[in-house]
């Protein structure tokens, strides 16, 4: 056995959306920094736990190296709130140690189940990112390297540009080795939340002004498919609650397992119109107030384990946008009627507004405006025809679609909604690639 356990054959890998099905690639796994070698031939990739939803982790043929061992704890300093760590650490692991010591992360996506090294390689966005902005913003330096060898740290007083390609750059400017994060201090592991119903996009837009005005955490779920009601949906909100709060006891964690694949024809136009009808009722009152732990309100489908499994073995895909304010409510509005006219339906439709924050990363997705999410169940050519027709809508509002969550966008559009990638493309390591890269990159 090697220093990075090298497989002599190809492993089968997926993604969490289980579409593309699967992708060949010999894994290495180093158990520490130094045992990171590259091989001679064929390009190579890093890998983390695994939750990328689309082809940005594919390395079909050649060589993924995966980092989830390297997973130490580097440093921390208790007076200032900055975390060294090694970029296999996960979120979870963070907030495992330092959650009872009063921090928290400073922007968390929606499950804990992804590596230090993940979140600034697709530089990760959370329910605060009016207000925070991007994962990036608070990553202080970083160690990348480089197929030849080279190992630098990067900040944005050294190697700048390769700072700020390599945030949100995903995965192919090298291996992110360590990191350097500022955690954020909170008085109690609880969150003080409000929801409330809307009927209407319209209403959408005038209760997220408010609640933006009013909460550093808000996002909504989204009705899209059910007829003339698509746009009703649950805005939630939160803050970190304070230790004068009359806080519930911690709950001891639980987690369920989804048990198996689920049948293909389970997940249709009805049992979606079902789902969207009986998820919006079960919200029975306009306004609702309550303090809860901040698993079950930032990381609600981490509590059931592969509940991709849900979408069958087909997998789904993750269709995540945004668009300006100005074009915002229209061009909603307008995907929700192509969905409802297309036969395909979401399950989960996630409504959030970002904020004016930059990133300083050269690739990162989040841009001010109007963002949705959609999952949707693949059933061959007609789900990727309707994406295709999504990405024009978008391109045609000066919107973006999310690299992270994809799966099958164009060369030509990818290269619409980050005309920058020429730039970014100078700083891609000579070694380095994935199915996703060259997918939009040799178009």
């Amino acid at each position: 056995m090697t220093a990075c356990d090298s497989k002599k054959l190809p492993e089968n890998v997926q993604s969490w959306g289980r579409y593309p099905k699967h992708f060949p690639a010999t894994i290495l796994r180093p158990a520490w920094r130094s045992d990171i070698t590259f091989p001679n031939e064929g390009a190579v990739l890093g890998f983390g736990l695994g939750r990328s939803y689309g082809d940005s982790c594919h390395n079909s043929g050649g060589a993924i190296i995966d980092c989830s061992r390297l997973n130490r704890l580097l440093g921390f300093d208790e007076t200032t709130g900055v975390l060294r760590c090694e970029s296999g650490v996960s979120l979870g692991d963070i907030l495992r140690e330092f959650t009872p010591r009063g921090w928290f992360l400073p922007v968390t996506p929606g499950t804990k189940f992804v590596t230090v090294g993940g979140a600034v390689a697709n530089d990760v966005h959370g329910k605060n990112h009016h207000c925070e902005g991007t994962f990036g913003r608070h990553v202080l330096r970083f160690g990348l390297l480089r197929s030849d060898g080279v190992s630098l740290e990067c900040s944005l007083e050294s190697n700048s540009d390769l700072f700020r390609a390599t945030i949100g750059g995903m995965g192919l400017t090298g291996i992110i080795t360590w990191a350097e994060i500022q955690l954020k201090r909170i008085e109690t592991p609880f969150i003080a939340k409000e929801s409330r119903r809307f009927s209407s996009l319209d209403e959408f837009f005038d209760i997220s002004t408010e609640f933006d005005a009013r909460f550093a955490y808000t996002v909504s779920w989204t009705d899209c498919v059910s007829p003339q009601k698509y746009g009703r949906g649950i805005l939630m909100a939160g803050d970190h609650a304070a230790a004068s709060d009359s806080l519930p006891g911690v709950p001891h964690p639980r987690t369920k397992t989804f048990p198996f694949d689920m049948p293909s024809l389970a997940l249709n136009r009805y049992s979606i119109l079902a789902f969207n009808a009986a998820y919006y009722r079960s919200h029975f009152s306009q306004l609702r107030r309550n303090i809860e732990y901040y698993d079950s309100f930032f990381y609600p489908l981490d509590a059931i384990l592969h509940w991709n499994r849900v979408y069958g073995r087909r997998g789904f895909l993750q269709y995540q946008f945004h668009v300006p304010f100005s074009a915002g409510k229209k061009v909603v509005s307008d995907i929700f009627s192509h969905i409802a006219r297309s036969g395909e339906g979401s399950f989960l439709a996630v409504l959030k507004t970002f904020g004016s924050i930059k990133s300083p990363g050269l690739m990162s997705f989040p841009r001010e405006g109007v963002n949705l999410a959609l999952d949707f169940p693949f059933r061959g050519k007609s789900t990727l025809k309707l994406l295709d027709e999504l990405d024009e809508t978008v391109a045609d509002a000066g919107g973006a679609v999310y690299p992270a969550k994809d799966a099958r966008m164009s060369a030509k559009s990818f290269k619409k909604f980050f005309p920058q990638w020429i730039e970014f493309a100078r700083f891609v390591d000579q070694k380095f690639s994935s199915d996703f890269w060259r997918r939009v990159s040799d178009g």
